[in-house]
């Protein structure tokens, strides 16, 4: 249970972490570790942040929906792919320990870090797809949900990029596409972890109120927001949290 003090920081880093994160992605790799410095129990923290995220997707995606930029006929077989491989994901949270659930984080934290670093989406997009691309989009959404739905953390920007490569969709509309998968993969995962116990129903509450307000401004501001220095300061506090993450796990 977190004191009102703790629960005020949470509420201001999941806002703007929100915020952010509906472009940038990886959110997660900010706010969960952040649950951990209160004292929140890893896989609680996990589930909890889930179920907050399923506010945060459903916010984000309103403004892009409105927009008319996201092709439901085009992303139904990615939909189902990803509520699939979201249940597999979230099923093995119940049986990690919280120990195993940190390293998983942290390892997570690292290797999104530097996939953020270095991936160098164009804003271009194809017409002609081939048969092994769309193979590729479809394998690559099932395994990127089970892991979604395990922790989440990087799951959006590594979405964003496979949609990209595979299917040629630009990047604009690859984050309006995500933000509807985030919400399948988010809600399904959020509904195993209730089903598990996990899921502080209060604090998640709290948390999720304040992300679909965050998710909604960073959806209607996506278009003006620069890019270039979100990421430079996302990557420094991800880093950061993720030493002090494993130096507390030493």
């Amino acid at each position: 249970m977190t004191t009102g003090l703790e629960t005020a920081i949470l509420i201001a880093i999941f806002l703007l972490t929100s915020i952010v994160g509906v472009v940038t992605g990886s959110n997660s790799l900010i706010a969960v570790p952040a649950m951990f410095q209160f004292g929140i129990e890893p896989r609680v923290a996990v589930a909890t942040n889930m179920f907050a995220l399923v506010f945060m997707a459903i916010g984000g995606t309103i403004p892009f929906a409105r927009a008319g930029k996201i092709e439901v006929k085009k992303l139904w077989p990615l939909l189902l792919l990803t509520a699939v491989g979201s249940i597999i994901g979230a099923a093995l949270v119940g049986f990690m320990t919280d120990a195993t659930m940190r390293i998983v984080v942290s390892v997570a934290m690292f290797a999104v870090a530097i996939f953020i670093a270095l991936d160098r989406s164009k804003e271009a997009a194809t017409e002609n797809v081939s048969s092994l691309a769309i193979s590729a989009s479809y394998l690559g959404t099932f395994l990127l949900a089970i892991y979604g739905g395990l922790f989440s953390g990087g799951y959006v920007t590594m979405l964003t990029a496979l949609l990209v490569a595979t299917l040629g969709m630009r990047f604009s509309e690859a984050v309006a596409s995500t933000k509807l998968l985030n919400v399948v993969s988010s809600s399904v995962a959020a509904a195993v972890f209730i089903w598990q116990g996990l899921v502080d129903l209060r604090l998640g509450v709290i948390l999720g109120i304040t992300m679909f307000v965050g998710g909604y401004i960073g959806g209607y501001y996506a278009s003006k927001m620069d890019e270039v220095w979100l990421r430079r300061i996302f990557l420094v506090a991800v880093f950061a949290l993720a030493i002090k993450t494993i130096y507390d796990i030493i």
